[in-house]
């Protein structure tokens, strides 16, 4: 599960579902990428946040304030 925030604001979190090679290039992405600001409205230290960059496109429920029953179906990089 990956934990997202959108403008610096805690947005919920999203299952990947990637196959092995797609998973494996999004771990060798965040490596070495920790050490972004915890988004506003989280409370837990459990989580390791990334710098800002990454972009996550996500299928989820809409009409909701936060990501529910969300799934990561791609990623790229901030242009």
């Amino acid at each position: 599960m990956v934990l997202m925030a959108d403008k610096g604001r805690y947005a919920g979190g999203a299952f990947v579902t990637f196959k092995a090679g797609k998973r494996q290039a999004l771990w060798d992405r965040v490596q070495g990428k920790a050490g972004g600001p915890v988004p506003k409205g989280l409370k837990t230290d459990k989580a390791e946040w990334l710098k800002p960059g990454l972009v996550g496109r996500v299928r989820f429920l809409k009409g909701e304030e936060k990501l529910r029953h969300a799934k990561l179906l791609d990623f790229r990089d901030k242009q």
